[in-house]
């Protein structure tokens, strides 16, 4: 009889290892049940017993989660990830309700304000722990939910990754990242199939941002969409962002850039080139007001019109994210 066969009649139900665990975590040993998990959960992984493997590992995560144990929790999510990838398991709705479970317990704590008495060093390590540990949390997160979507764009998702878990993705970076990095959050929200809610977190993001930050994310949002060939999402937010800020504080600036926009979402609706270079030309300094822009003009002139890019290494921006996941 070989080790591995040995190993699936000697390991016993997978409740009583789930059972067990807990009391370990509630007695207050989380660091130790961490690598109890770890261990025996590798186990069923060696016997090919995935199943029970990822009941551990799911059941450990959200214990740990639930008392607060961000590394440890985000750990056991991982490693659940990593699981269903040597498992081949597809992406169905009972994963993804898994997937959805542990992410609704990584904690959302609210950002302090920035405004501190730089004279008061109790006032400031407090504010330098907090934002630290904000920034933990959230690569934790990042780290769970990337290996979700590599493993969902393998196993069954659109190639791009599971669009929700984009959109929990982006989110979570919105709503718990003390610096907001909105390229990165905006590349998540366009593969995330819900344009409403874009539009909801730009608007939001109008209302805390400094002048001059607002029209450069909606725009480049906005040429994000077109980049993929999505020109109803495009449509679609930039009108539900127009509709939204009409009740809000500040109202949608008609800047130059914003103006660009709409004259290239009606430019694309037709074969009009010339047209669209002109446009290029003539918004040239608003459109250089953040390189990436003209990036993904470039890829919209490939896509839309089969212009060619001059340099072949432009665009890789975008490659490289889809591989990442």
């Amino acid at each position: 009889m070989s080790t591995r066969e040995r190993t699936k009649r000697e390991l016993p139900p997978v409740q009583e290892h789930i059972d067990k665990l807990r009391k370990v975590v509630e007695e207050g040993n989380y660091y130790g049940a961490l690598q109890m998990y770890k261990s025996i959960s590798a186990r069923y992984v060696t016997a090919q017993r995935f199943s029970e493997a990822l009941d551990i590992l799911f059941s450990g995560a959200c214990i740990e989660l639930e008392h607060g144990l961000v590394n440890c929790g985000a750990d056991l999510a991982i490693l659940f990830v990593d699981t269903l990838v040597k498992a081949k398991s597809p992406c169905n709705d009972e994963t993804l309700d898994r997937i959805r479970g542990m992410y609704k317990l990584f904690p959302r704590v609210p950002v302090p304000p920035h405004l501190v008495d730089v004279n008061d060093d109790e006032d400031v390590q407090n504010l330098q722990e907090s934002l630290g540990e904000a920034r933990s949390r959230v690569d934790n997160l990042t780290s769970f939910l990337r290996a979700a979507i590599k493993w969902s764009a393998e196993f069954g998702a659109p190639s791009t990754g599971y669009p929700e878990l984009h959109a929990m993705l982006g989110d979570y970076l919105y709503t718990e990242c003390p610096e907001l990095d909105m390229v990165r959050i905006s590349r998540h929200f366009v593969r995330a199939e819900d344009p409403e809610k874009f539009a909801s977190m730009l608007v939001n993001f109008m209302g805390r941002c400094y002048p001059g930050e607002d029209d450069l994310a909606i725009a480049r949002a906005t040429l994000m969409y077109l980049s993929m060939g999505n020109m109803k999402d495009a449509n679609f937010m930039m009108d539900e962002i127009k509709r939204q800020a009409e009740t809000k504080n500040p109202e949608l600036s008609e800047s130059n850039l914003i103006q660009f926009i709409s004259y290239l979402l009606e430019t694309l609706q037709r074969d009009a080139l010339p047209l669209f270079n002109m446009l290029r030309v003539k918004y040239k300094s608003s459109i250089d007001r953040d390189q990436l822009l003209n990036e993904l003009l470039d890829e919209i002139a490939e896509r839309f019109y089969g212009v060619q890019r001059k340099n072949p290494l432009q665009g890789m921006f975008g490659d490289i994210f889809k591989m990442m996941g």
